[in-house]
């Protein structure tokens, strides 16, 4: 049996299912626009079909498109598993792995670890990808990614991390020229930094409610942190990205005692999706770094 189906070209055809356009399948693959409509025009000119149906507005496969991709996806992935086995039997885990994190994850917990992972496991080629938002792992070829806070996708496996704790903080310069609340109500008098894209995250899970206005926001906890570093205010910051911040006296926390504890918000996962087999890749990356990170 001739197989005439290039393999770089049927993950192309996948991306561009998955993500919707040619375009997005473009950005997510770092490829030209020109090359993915090639292999696509290439694939449905050796299978003699049409794959897609291409309108201005949309994209839909055909059911020769339908089939034919449900069955490839089945196929790349059994090969995908067939060649983690033949690393296993090798005992040195090797190939790509990519890991999404929040940027200040990726800067204050994995950074540091990076060194030592890649002399450990020089064969892992490792890419840390920063997104603020929760991404698709299919769609963006992601094979493992870090989540702060509740899971809300349930076909995905998940191993717990820890906890993070929730601080209120601020620069000592900011308190020495606003003062330091004492109680959660006095928050209404002071300068709060928030999320602008996430309007959950500014509501802080206090011991008495308080109805918190911000003042400045960004859709970015490493910018929230820089803001307050500058002493532009007070923000709600997990321990992981400001522990450094509060050991050399740069950040001070501020009613601690009035902060719930423990929360959802604390929960630190790493997730990958159910019908994956756990890749030596992940099992080396999260054996890794799992008793190192600072939470």
């Amino acid at each position: 049996m001739t197989i005439i189906s290039r393999t770089e070209d049927l993950e192309i055809l996948l991306t561009v299912i998955d993500s919707g356009s040619f375009s997005a399948a473009a950005r997510i693959l770092d490829i030209q626009v020109a090359k993915v409509s090639r292999a696509v025009s290439r694939l449905e000119k050796d299978l003699d079909c049409t794959l897609l149906n291409r309108t201005t507005r949309k994209l839909e496969r055909t059911e020769e498109g339908r089939i034919f991709t449900e069955q490839i996806r089945n196929g790349l992935h059994q090969l995908a598993e067939a060649e983690e086995k033949i690393r296993t039997l090798k005992g040195i885990p090797a190939g790509r792995l990519r890991v999404d994190a929040a940027t200040p994850f990726i800067l204050h917990q994995l950074v540091p670890l990076v060194p030592g992972f890649c002399e450990r496991y020089p064969k892992i080629e490792l890419e840390l990808v920063a997104n603020e938002n929760i991404i698709d792992l299919i769609e963006r070829k992601t094979d493992l990614a870090i989540r702060i806070g509740t899971l809300q996708d349930s076909n995905l496996h998940a191993r717990f991390l820890g906890r993070s704790p929730l601080h209120i903080v601020a620069s000592p310069s900011y308190l020495a020229q606003q003062g330091t609340p004492e109680t959660p109500e006095a928050l209404e008098q002071h300068k709060i930094i928030g999320f602008a894209d996430a309007p959950h995250l500014n509501r802080w899970p206090l011991t008495r409610h308080v109805a918190l206005s911000t003042t400045l926001s960004s859709s970015s906890g490493e910018t929230i942190r820089q803001l307050c570093l500058a002493g532009q205010g007070l923000a709600l910051l997990s321990e992981f990205m400001i522990c450094e911040d509060l050991a050399n006296g740069q950040l001070v926390k501020v009613l601690d005692n009035h902060i719930t504890s423990p929360s959802n918000r604390e929960l630190v996962h790493a997730v990958y999706y159910r019908n994956t087999t756990l890749s030596s890749r992940i099992t080396a990356f999260l054996d890794y770094i799992h008793p190192l990170m600072r939470l």
